[in-house]
């Protein structure tokens, strides 16, 4: 028996048979993370940053001296009466002297009071002296003459205080240059004031006439604690006033 052939068959026998691949698997695509802009800071930069911000901040805050209270000057006030020579009751504090009193002004506190004697009360009518213990020559003091009813002119007014005080005497002597000026208080009442710059020392002079006396009050210092204390010089110079003007 004849065997019969495809054509199909016949046909595929004379053609090269192209082999069949295997599928190939796709390659894996692998997640694609987000750059952040160049400009950008990581958490971790962010916490590094605030943290040494925070430490400079503090460092600064405990190495930075603030000002101390101990370094602001306090003051008490004194009473003065200018009693006479005759009248002049001795020593002691002011505590009994406010009713009394003709004029006050301020006192640094630490300053210690001089006493001053009938004699020097007499002679050149100083009636009160406070000074630095630390430096003596850094001092407050105020004299008084009666029988002024009001001020001469400022020129005269200064050389007639220098007659009877050889401090001021030497410090006009030595004088780089004296300023003086008319000031009023708060109820017109007029005061003279005198400021001296010397060589070696600074002198600030008050001067006023109040219950027909005179009234100076005087604050000197060295050159150097001028220099260093002069804020304070000049407050306590300021706070010279005639009771009743304040």
């Amino acid at each position: 028996m004849a065997t019969i052939f495809s054509p199909s068959a016949l046909f595929s026998s004379t053609t090269t048979t192209t082999p069949t691949k295997p599928p190939q698997t796709p390659p894996s695509t692998k997640p694609h993370l987000p750059i952040p802009p160049s400009d950008s800071k990581s958490p971790l930069t962010t916490t590094l940053t605030t943290t040494l911000t925070a430490t400079v901040l503090a460092t600064t805050i405990l190495t930075s001296s603030p000002p101390s209270i101990a370094d602001t000057p306090t003051y008490q006030l004194y009473y003065g009466t200018a009693a006479s020579a005759a009248n002049y009751g001795g020593y002691g504090g002011n505590s009994s002297k406010k009713d009394s009193a003709e004029y006050i002004y301020e006192v640094p506190d630490g300053w210690k009071e001089r006493l001053v004697s009938k004699v020097e009360k007499g002679t050149n009518g100083t009636d009160s002296e406070f000074y630095n213990p630390k430096k003596k020559s850094e001092r407050e003091y105020l004299t008084f003459l009666a029988g002024f009813r009001q001020l001469a002119p400022k020129d005269a007014v200064l050389n007639n205080l220098a007659l009877s005080d050889v401090y001021l005497q030497d410090l006009i002597a030595s004088a780089d240059s004296v300023t003086s000026e008319e000031r009023k208080g708060e109820n017109g009442q007029v005061y003279y004031v005198y400021e001296i710059d010397g060589v070696g020392a600074h002198g600030l002079i008050s001067v006023t006439c109040a219950n027909n006396k005179l009234y100076a009050h005087f604050v000197n210092a060295p050159t150097p604690e001028w220099n260093k204390d002069k804020d304070m010089l000049r407050h306590v110079h300021e706070s010279f006033k005639t009771v009743g003007s304040f």
